[in-house]
């Protein structure tokens, strides 16, 4: 929420609220609803995604759409929900992978050193892991690891177009 509040405060006050006070329409609430997230997910999808879905729609419809750069509208762009929000998934999906990654190579390491003085030291039938887990949650807490990773997700966030 703390990412997406200015993203649903402004579909609320351009959509939500004014189609409850039977000022607009239906189709006009639902566009007016969108465009803040499409904002959003234009800001933060990443260009290959964008264009591999944008070669999945047909020829006539991909002429249509220009492509996203700074200081082009999103109303400029034609971006069609049907192909932004995969793409958007797509990108968000690669990210999450990324920091699981990143997260599980220390993590790796302390395992493999511990079964590396383990069995050094003989003990062959005591299972890595149960040794290993104090020391993986000690690691983590000792770099401030929620810390690290919620600034980091935070901070790859781009504010809407």
């Amino acid at each position: 929420s703390f990412i997406m509040a200015p993203t649903f405060q402004a579909a609320w006050q351009q959509g939500v609220s004014p189609y409850l006070n039977q000022s607009i329409t239906e189709q006009q609430a639902f566009t007016r609803t969108t465009q803040p997230f499409a904002r959003f997910m234009l800001a933060n999808v990443r260009p290959d995604d964008l264009s591999l879905f944008i070669d999945f729609l047909p020829t006539e419809q991909q002429a249509t759409i220009v492509t996203p750069g700074p200081g082009r509208k999103l109303e400029e762009l034609n971006v069609p929900l049907q192909v932004l929000v995969p793409a958007f998934m797509i990108s968000e999906l690669r990210r999450a992978f990324e920091i699981g990654f990143l997260l599980f190579l220390p993590f790796l390491v302390i395992d493999l050193a511990v079964a590396a003085i383990l069995m050094s030291m003989g003990m062959m039938m005591l299972p890595p892991v149960t040794v290993a887990l104090p020391f993986k949650l000690i690691f983590f807490v000792l770099v401030d690891g929620w810390h690290l990773l919620t600034g980091t997700l935070v901070q790859s966030f781009n504010p809407p177009l």
